[in-house]
């Protein structure tokens, strides 16, 4: 069965889409967009893309959510933009009107080929205008006319984030002109780019579109730290220059995290940062691990040793003007901050320490409760990095040792970062004898700073320190 073939069985048998067809009869409707993308790349999405005439939109869209039990809201009244959510809460239709009412100058408009098939609903065929199925086939990124990345500049962006999540070619007529015509991706909103690269960090082949960034220019327009990262050759240390280093970083992690248990695996996909996985924040870290190091470069004249001293915490300060820049949120910037900061320290830990030392625990709870984070990184940092001067052994054994530390970690890391006190603010209350004050809470916080120092480990020697404190 042809892509064709598979996108025409699916929605034949969409229940949503059969759910809606009886009030359709007598409207021009089409289904487009990345409904249609992802079904014939082998995805289900739960948003579908409607496009009728100007003047029956709203009406359709009332009409569909009266009749089935559905929530209708209007996004965009101007533009005649309407969404109607399903009953079910989770599927929707977003019904807008094509542009000028022509649905060849609405397909043609689209920024990639990719995103330009439609589905008559009423006809039950398929409409291809650019040859988007043969392109699917053929698996490149193309456009019907360089024009639209002229209209929303952001498209040249939006190639390579597809490329992150496909991996397709790209027509060397988008890259030509994205090379003559970088100074474009200056124009839209700070906003709007952010989300175009935490999508494509959040796309499997992530790697992959970073170098083909990298040809056109693009990478060092959109991160213009990356022209002080070219500076570094490859080293006895690193078998690759700097940026191919940190490129090859965001490859690791993404290896990684497809080996990693189910159960793992959702700790990484946590949407604690907002609407992109914790992966995709680990993956930009990795990818500014090391913007540390031009700063900090130097050669040891007798050894001929490269040198990057207190990389880690200069990296940690320079990403903040770049994330800020790019409108990530201070809870996003403090994340990628911790995690370049402390790329080394695992490395460092399991050089010096056994397992289950103290050491280890200070570790789990200056990173808590990302030490799973730092460690993947670690892991992949080692693997992007084989010099000369690093052998098999060094590697395997660092493996290992950050192996059993991460282990450790999925055990029982939380429990003993944030362990429960061993006694609650009512029993200090009545060991000291003291009533509700800040002389009280300094105990409570004084505690408990000791008992996660390690330095108190029982109940009983709780009730000796609140003693000796009153």
């Amino acid at each position: 069965m042809n892509n064709a073939q598979k996108i025409k069985s699916f929605i034949q048998n969409d229940e949503f889409i059969n759910l809606i067809k009886p009030y359709l009869k007598g409207v021009d409707c089409f289904l487009v967009g990345g409904f249609l993308r992802d079904l014939a790349t082998g995805e289900i999405s739960h948003d579908r893309d409607l496009i009728v005439k100007s003047d029956v939109a709203e009406k359709l869209a009332k009409t569909i959510a009266d009749n089935t039990n559905s929530h209708f809201v209007p996004l965009d009244e101007e533009n005649k933009i309407y969404r109607v959510v399903m009953p079910d809460k989770t599927n929707y239709f977003d019904i807008s009107a094509m542009l000028e009412d022509n649905l060849d100058k609405d397909i043609h408009r689209r920024d990639l080929t990719i995103n330009s098939l439609a589905y008559d609903l009423n006809n039950d065929e398929i409409v291809d205008k650019v040859g988007a199925i043969s392109d699917f086939e053929n698996k490149i990124l193309r456009t019907a006319d360089l024009k639209n990345f002229i209209d929303d500049p952001l498209r040249m962006l939006r190639v390579y984030r597809f490329a992150a999540k496909y991996n397709f070619d790209i027509d060397e007529n988008i890259e030509n002109f994205i090379k003559n015509n970088l100074n474009l991706i200056e124009k839209p909103a700070k906003e709007r780019v952010n989300t175009e690269i935490m999508k494509l960090f959040e796309a499997k082949f992530s790697d992959i579109a970073l170098l083909k960034m990298d040809a056109v220019r693009l990478l060092d327009k959109i991160f213009p730290v990356m022209k002080e990262v070219k500076t570094i050759p490859p080293n006895t240390h690193h078998h690759l220059d700097l940026q191919h280093h940190l490129i090859e970083t965001v490859r690791q992690i993404q290896s990684h995290y497809e080996n990693l248990s189910y159960e793992r695996k959702k700790i990484l996909d946590d949407m604690e940062f907002g609407c992109f996985p914790r992966r995709a924040f680990l993956k930009f870290a990795g990818f500014m691990h090391d913007i540390g190091k031009p700063d900090t470069w130097t050669i040891d004249e007798k050894t001929g040793r490269h040198r990057f001293i207190m990389h880690d915490e200069v990296g940690s300060q320079k990403i903040v003007p770049i994330m800020r820049d790019l409108k990530f949120s201070k809870k996003q910037i403090a994340y990628v901050q911790k995690m370049i900061k402390y790329h080394i320290y695992p490395s460092s830990l399991v050089w010096q320490e056994v397992a289950g030392s103290k050491a280890h625990l200070k570790f789990y709870r200056k990173m808590y409760p990302y030490f799973e984070d730092v460690i993947i990184l670690a892991m992949s940092d080692r693997l992007s990095a084989m010099g000369e001067a690093i052998t098999a052994d060094m590697i395997v054994q660092n493996l290992s040792n950050l192996s059993i530390l991460l282990d450790e970690c999925f055990e029982y890391g939380s429990s003993v970062a944030s362990p429960k006190p061993f006694l609650t603010g009512n029993e200090v209350m009545e060991i000291s004898g003291l009533k509700q004050s800040k002389a009280l809470g300094n105990i409570v916080k004084a505690l408990y700073a000791e008992q996660l120092e390690g330095n108190i480990t029982s109940r009983d020697e709780a009730v000796e320190f609140v003693k000796k404190k009153t």
